[in-house]
This record gives structure tokens, C-alpha cells and sequence, in this order.
């Protein structure tokens, strides 16, 4: 029973976090929407902090779980990395708190907003640099600092997805694939 109370509390704090952003939730509401006493809130989670931070921590998961779905030992580095990242970057563009707190660290840069995204940025980046550094083992790339690499391959492809599309048509999954295969993979150089 407690269970299933602690996870309507979360399905309705991640609610009232989609619609309002961090700033502007507040345990009454969630409280309200989960029809629960705001006590019974306290029995859980000691403070809003620690609510969001357990609805974070969950849709950090997903998105790990994307990315892993997206491994094939059969294909190449490039094949995994393309797909791991093209899906967890549409993952973070359809999530209705992703785009939330992304929205909120725009308008007010609410610190707890920043921090959840910075903590999504950086389970990504993880995610890559293990992938590097398997690549590097298996002789699919130089060697290279794998976390500096990730962290790289990761700001090209956001910009790539989000950034390039401010000013441009949207590029298609497949002219995605080819710049970043084209500018990481191969490089400009002659």
C-alpha cells in the first residue's frame, strides 16, 4: 500500500513538475493532486528537493535505457553512437519535464532546473565515453582522451539536432548521421 502511495506521489510531483517547472511546484499541490495529505508527502521525501531529485534520477534511467536499447554488438561504433544519441536526444525533446525544465532554465535559470539537466547531460556524456573507450580497445578509433571525445561528440550532435534548426530547416536522421559521421568520424582535414 505504501508502495503504491510513495508512486502516486511521484506520478503526481512529476504532474505538477511538467505543467509548473520547479520553481512554482509546490508540495500543496502535489499533495492535491495526489490526494494524499501533505504529511504523507514527508513520510517519503523530506523536502521538494528530494521528490524532484527521485523524479529525476528516474528519467535519467529512461534515458540510459534508450541509449542502451540502441546497441547493437553487430554494428560499428559510429552505427551505435548515431542511434544512441539520435534516440536519447528525441527522448529529451519529447519529455514533457525535459522540456519543461529546459523551458524554465531559459526564462529564469532556476538552479534545481539547471542541475537536473546537467546531471541528464552528463549520464549521456558517461554513456559515450564508455562507448569510446571500447572503441578505442577494439581499434574503431584512435586513441584519444575519452572523456574530452564525449563530451565533444555530444555538443556537436546537440547542435546538430536543436541548435541547427533556430536558423535552418531541420536536418532529416539521416543528414544528421552524415555530418556528424562526416565532421567526427572522418574530419575536415585533406
Amino acid at each position: 500500500m505504501s508502495i503504491d502511495r510513495k508512486q502516486s506521489i511521484i506520478n503526481a510531483a512529476t504532474g505538477s513538475f511538467t505543467m509548473y517547472g520547479y520553481k512554482a511546484t509546490t508540495m500543496d499541490q502535489v499533495a492535491k493532486l495526489a490526494n494524499v495529505g501533505k504529511g504523507t508527502i514527508y513520510t517519503f521525501f523530506s523536502n521538494k528537493e528530494e521528490l524532484f531529485n527521485e523524479i529525476v534520477r528516474g528519467m535519467i534511467l529512461e534515458a540510459k535505457a534508450v541509449a542502451e536499447q540502441a546497441i547493437d554488438p553487430g554494428d560499428t561504433f559510429f552505427q551505435n553512437l548515431h542511434r544512441a544519441l539520435y534516440g536519447v536526444l528525441d527522448f529529451r525533446k519529447k519529455h514533457q519535464l525535459a522540456i519543461k525544465l529546459s523551458q524554465e532554465v531559459r526564462e529564469i535559470g532556476t538552479p534545481a532546473a539547471v542541475e537536473a539537466l546537467n546531471q541528464l547531460e552528463s549520464a549521456i556524456t558517461s554513456f559515450i565515453e564508455r562507448e569510446v573507450k571500447k572503441a578505442v580497445q577494439q581499434k574503431e578509433l584512435k586513441p584519444c582522451d575519452p572523456k574530452l571525445t564525449a563530451f565533444l561528440m555530444l555538443k556537436i550532435y546537440i547542435s546538430l539536432v536543436f541548435d541547427w534548426e533556430k536558423k535552418e530547416s531541420p536536418l532529416t536522421k539521416e543528414e544528421i548521421a552524415a555530418h556528424f559521421e562526416f565532421y567526427v568520424m572522418k574530419g575536415i582535414g585533406l
